[in-house]
């Protein structure tokens, strides 16, 4: 009885402490993500990738005012 307890003890620990790795920013986009790509090779002088397109305006959806 007292080994499954601590075993959910350190399962339970193990996932508290997992829970706060990460990063803290806002998500980037697939558009910031391909101009910080294009930065970062031609900073190492690599290969550049193609230009990214820009996003197109975003577009109302019907169930929008639900979130």
């Amino acid at each position: 009885m007292t080994g499954s307890r601590v075993f959910f003890g350190l399962v339970l620990l193990a996932g508290v402490a997992l829970s706060g790795c990460g990063r803290k920013a806002p998500l980037d986009t697939p558009y910031e993500a391909a101009v910080q790509a294009r930065e970062d090779a031609a900073e190492a002088g690599q290969p550049v990738p193609p230009e990214p397109e820009q996003p197109r305006a975003d577009r109302p959806f019907i169930l929008d005012p639900l979130l």
